[in-house]
């Protein structure tokens, strides 16, 4: 992958004014809840396996 990922809109309010944050790589700013968020990749998970549940709940 040769370009950064970039949100299409704000996780908190939904808004797409969304500019680059100066605090490093993957900070992003939205301009219409004034908020500033860090989005990471945390990787690949293997399929199929029914015990990787890392960040998910039961439903």
């Amino acid at each position: 992958m040769s370009e950064r990922a970039a949100p299409f809109f704000c996780p908190y309010c939904g808004d797409e004014d969304l500019r680059p944050n100066e605090q490093g790589h993957g900070a992003w700013e939205c301009a219409a809840c004034s908020r500033a968020f860090q989005l990471k990749f945390l990787g690949l998970l293997a399929p199929g396996n029914p015990n990787n549940t890392t960040g998910r709940e039961g439903i």
